[in-house]
């Protein structure tokens, strides 16, 4: 069964298995999205946090960088002032660009601006004094507690913004273990639901394979009885065709002896009553005398005629000479008639009379169709036995026949296939347009008479 045809038949399991598709999707979607949306804030939130932390560090580095460059008068000390100097500014921008919706936070990094820019001061002042020479107001201007002051100042503001990320920290992470624990109880309430579908349809295509086996138990019984039926016809009709043709030869038997019995004694007897008449005319009579000799040469072609049908009917040479020579004497007589060339190859069977007589109506009526149909310059009849089995073969070299198209001359081998069947033998036609054609019987041999 289809798919399409089984959801059909289900008012349930479909539209269950769609909802829950359905949910699924939207669940993974709407917590995929909702986790990003948070990892993205928290990666945000600790960018924020170095950010800050950086700034923090920066203002200490330019600290140090001015009081090494006081105390030893080298510029390389500068250098990392500078470099601090620049973070600094660096710093600040990324924190307001980060803050520019947060109004309370963006004032706190103002604050933390402007105090860092008042350090910052004051510290490029000791500088200048110290370059000016004027080392004693650049010292006292460091051991001030103005920079210390501001330095508390800054790691105020500093941790201030520090606690309120860490918050913001905590609350992501506690959204993302929401979303994620939200996701897992529709996962599996969605299993469950799945489950519960699988659960249906399973039950569903159980009840339906038992429908599908009964039906094919009902089917495979209603097959073997055709067939049965079918093999006891084909028997019944094997058997009626065994029936007709073993009719058909004897009727043929009984009407060549009566022929020959009766109608052969009328002709001769009528012979020879014309030989009387004729010897008792002598020279009186020339023209009876002509008539006499007219009607002994017709009396004589009807005893011929006679002779040839009483053959046509029931070969006597078939059980005088034996198949070989039935044949030799069959296929001379259709090479004589029709100027086909034909060769045979005959070798001795040990075959009974029936089997002998299907052999000889089988290359008689083979050479029927030659002489009907194939136009063949050339026929090929061959007899032989091989391992137990008698074979007998007809081929010509003639326009041949599609063998999947009937023709007029399939009844006839038709009736020769079922005959060559209820010996026990096997018929074999090989043809094709323009490839002549090749009618091969093959019938098992008779087991010798022991003594």
């Amino acid at each position: 069964m289809s798919p399409v045809t089984f959801f059909k038949r289900s008012s349930i399991v479909f539209p269950l298995a769609c909802a829950a598709a359905v949910a699924m999707v939207l669940v993974s979607e709407g917590s995929y999205w909702q986790s990003a949306r948070t990892l993205n804030e928290l990666g945000a939130i600790q960018e924020s946090r170095t950010t800050i932390l950086g700034l923090a560090q920066s203002v200490l580095d330019a600290e140090s960088g001015q009081r090494g460059y006081l105390l030893t008068d080298r510029q390389e000390y500068l250098q990392p002032y500078h470099k601090a100097v620049e973070n600094i500014n660096k710093s600040f921008k990324q924190l307001a660009l980060y803050y520019q919706n947060q109004p309370e936070e963006a004032g706190a990094v103002a604050k933390l601006r402007a105090l860092t820019d008042t350090r910052l001061s004051e510290l490029a002042e000791t500088i200048r004094l110290h370059d000016e020479g004027r080392i004693d107001a650049a010292t006292e201007l460091v051991l001030s507690d103005i920079g210390k002051e501001k330095m508390e100042a800054i790691r105020a503001l500093s941790a201030q913004l520090l606690d309120h990320e860490a918050n913001n920290l905590s609350t992501g992470r506690s959204d993302l273990y929401r979303t994620l624990l939200l996701n897992r109880i529709g996962v599996a309430l969605l299993s469950v639901i799945s489950l519960l579908a699988l659960f249906l349809y399973l039950r569903q295509t159980t009840a339906l394979v038992r429908q599908q086996v009964e039906l094919k138990r009902i089917v495979q019984a209603e097959r073997d009885r055709l067939d049965i039926e079918v093999r006891q016809r084909t028997a019944q009709l094997t058997e009626l065709m065994h029936h007709l043709q073993t009719a058909r030869e004897d009727e043929r038997h009984r009407l060549a002896r009566n022929l020959h019995d009766e109608l052969g004694s009328l002709l001769t007897s009528a012979k020879l009553d014309a030989a009387r008449i004729r010897s008792r005319l002598a020279d009186t009579a020339p023209e009876a005398l002509e008539r006499l000799a007219h009607l002994v040469g017709t009396l004589n072609s009807s005893i011929a005629l006679g002779r040839r049908i009483i053959e046509d009917l029931r070969p006597s040479t078939l059980g005088n000479l034996g198949l070989v020579s039935t044949l030799e004497i069959l296929a001379r007589e259709f090479a004589e008639q029709s100027g086909i060339e034909v060769q045979c190859a005959l070798a001795p069977v040990s075959l009974g009379a029936p089997a002998e007589l299907i052999f000889y109506r089988l290359v008689q009526e083979a050479i029927t169709n030659v002489t009907k149909y194939a136009r063949a310059s050339h026929v090929w009849i061959n007899l032989a036995a091989r391992d137990g089995v008698a074979e007998v073969s007809v081929r010509d070299d003639g326009v041949g026949f599609d063998t999947s198209v009937r023709t007029r001359s399939a009844f006839g081998l038709m009736g020769m296939r079922f005959r060559v069947e209820a010996e026990g033998g096997t018929l074999t036609l090989v043809s094709a347009p323009g490839q002549g054609t090749l009618i091969q019987a093959k019938l098992p041999e008779a087991s010798p008479v022991t003594t």
